[in-house]
């Protein structure tokens, strides 16, 4: 796999080790990954700008990103920056893919993604990732993996050209 995949992961700050990982999960498996995201690898120490900056920043970061992964940890759901990343991918027409972090089951699911989430995978199910990354449609998934109701019924609409 020699393709290169724009990809901007949304997390709660406390599981960027998480994050780490799961670059090296694909990267192990053969995927070329861009992150735009801001992690460990683009901190630096600076003043904190303000929430207007913070908000264009990552506005164009997820505009560069062709999938939005958000990771689906304990305190996930609780995280504005999160609920406002997955309303941005929205907003821009994103494939917006959650994936839960190992170890975790029973969490809550950001009021975002609940509302503009498409696939939820289970961490193990990496190549169900790289599938949706390459354009095709996977269902809702538990965190072991397994099939899972949709939290809400949507009624999808094929537009004709």
């Amino acid at each position: 796999m020699n393709k290169k995949y724009n990809v901007f992961i949304s997390h709660h700050g406390k599981d960027d080790d998480k994050v780490q990982d799961l670059k090296r999960r694909l990267i192990d498996k053969g995927y070329s990954i861009r992150n735009y995201s801001v992690d460990s690898t683009k901190h630096t120490e600076k003043k904190r700008p303000s929430d207007r900056v913070i908000q264009r920043f990552l506005r164009r970061q997820v505009s560069w990103a062709g999938t939005f992964i958000c990771m689906i940890g304990k305190r996930t759901f609780s995280r504005k920056w999160v609920n406002d990343e997955i309303r941005m991918a929205h907003q821009q027409g994103k494939k917006i893919v959650g994936i839960y972090t190992h170890g975790n089951k029973d969490v809550q699911l950001p009021q975002a993604f609940k509302k503009y989430g498409g696939a939820l995978l289970g961490w193990n199910s990496l190549n169900k990732l790289g599938a949706i990354m390459d354009g095709k449609d996977f269902p809702v998934e538990n965190p072991q993996g397994q099939p899972r109701k949709p939290i809400y019924k949507m009624a999808k609409v094929r537009c004709n050209k």
